[in-house]
């Protein structure tokens, strides 16, 4: 175990390894399977109730992504196309079939998982996927710059809602807002872009944030949705906040100051208020390659936030909101663990989003491993 501050990191499980560099992964939010994608033309899926798996996709996947229902993943690939899978129906397969994981839930059965569906439109690889909170919606973007929204509809089948083609270079990853219809996209152009769709008219870009001085490699809203985390090239992680200007309740009710507010499709379609960087974490001594935003199970906050990258380190912060009036976050780093996957690069980490699984997450990394943690207090913490 590798300790800092107030916990530590516990290392839990070692999946089956790609043979080659293992680029990403995602837990499935209903059963106690990961999806990873590798440089070894795989997509694999892991059960952690048990040692069974399958193994999908002939070609170069960059990225997966599970729909809410956790019956659904889709697949970002080098061939430009999103496929989109399910698991067929075992007929022989009752009720009590599937592994059963730690929280009592059940795994998916041991039916074939196959290609139900490709959705064709980039020019070049695709780099990430993700649904929305709803299902309702995907969204793809793509070394070609653009960033497409489909709307899901019955029998496995996908309209294309907008193509918005705002970035000037590479959009490396997107993710949409845990609550409303708002999706974020970052790019090789240093720059995160938030989008919202116009009832009378398309998707479009409603605002840009610039402070990273390099690729964004990686975008994760907090879980309460106020908050929106990027992680880049330039070393650092940073957090955004939508704030507005109210009264500071004092006696002179024309002074002003920003609050953070929770973000809407309206407030953002109506151009009120505004986007600001409220905290850098600049701990990492190379490029910062993802971040994830998970509840954490310290029962305050906003929750715990990890990030990895070329230094091969995990970092773990609890974010705090300031205790005075300022819109600036207190985010503590309470653990670390440095070569996590030995010498070779973290690529991917995320926390596992199911109930009862809070200080659980796992990496993706160069050496093709998926690795599975979990966060504890500290002994040494505790002893004080």
């Amino acid at each position: 175990m590798a300790a800092q501050g107030t916990h530590e990191v516990q290392p839990l499980a070692d999946l089956e390894s790609h043979s080659d560099r293992a680029w990403n992964l995602a837990w499935n939010p209903k059963h106690p399977l990961i999806a990873s994608c590798s440089a070894d033309k795989t997509v694999r899926l892991s059960s952690y109730a048990s040692s069974s798996g399958n193994t999908l996709a002939p070609k170069t996947v960059r990225a997966v992504a599970w729909s809410p229902s956790g019956k659904t993943l889709a697949t970002a690939s080098f061939d430009s196309n999103v496929g989109i899978w399910e698991q067929e129906q075992d007929e022989d397969e009752d009720d009590e079939d599937g592994d059963v994981d730690m929280t009592g839930q059940k795994g998916l059965g041991n039916g074939e998982w196959e290609c139900i569906g490709t959705l064709e439109g980039h020019e070049t690889e695709c780099k990430s996927v993700a649904y929305s909170s709803t299902g309702t919606l995907l969204a793809s973007c793509s070394r070609d710059k653009s960033v497409w929204i489909w709307e899901v509809q019955p029998d496995a089948e996908f309209e294309c809602m907008g193509v918005l083609l705002e970035h000037s270079q590479d959009v490396k990853c997107v993710a949409w807002h845990p609550h409303e219809e708002i999706l974020a996209s970052g790019s090789y152009d240093d720059t995160i872009k938030l989008y919202v769709d116009d009832p009378s008219d398309d998707w479009y870009c409603f605002t840009t944030l610039k402070g990273h001085e390099s690729t964004v490699w990686s975008i994760a809203w907090s879980p309460c949705g106020r908050y929106l985390a990027s992680a880049s090239d330039d070393k650092t992680v940073r957090i955004w906040a939508y704030a507005a200007a109210a009264s500071d309740g004092g006696a002179d009710s024309k002074n002003k100051v920003l609050q953070v507010k929770p973000p809407s499709v309206i407030s953002s379609s109506q151009g009120d208020g505004r986007w600001v960087q409220v905290a850098v974490l600049d701990s990492h001594e190379r490029s910062v390659y993802s971040v994830s935003w998970g509840k954490g199970n310290n029962g305050s906050g906003l929750g715990w936030l990890a990030s990895a990258g070329g230094d091969g380190t995990i970092r773990v912060w609890d974010v705090q909101e300031s205790e005075d009036s300022s819109i600036a976050l207190n985010p503590k780093l309470i653990a670390s663990y440095p070569e996590a996957h030995g010498v070779f690069d973290v690529n991917c980490v995320s926390w596992n989003p199911r109930a009862g699984m809070e200080d659980v997450f796992a990496t993706a990394a160069d050496d093709g491993s998926v690795k599975i943690w979990r966060i504890n207090p500290s002994k040494e913490a505790g002893s004080d």
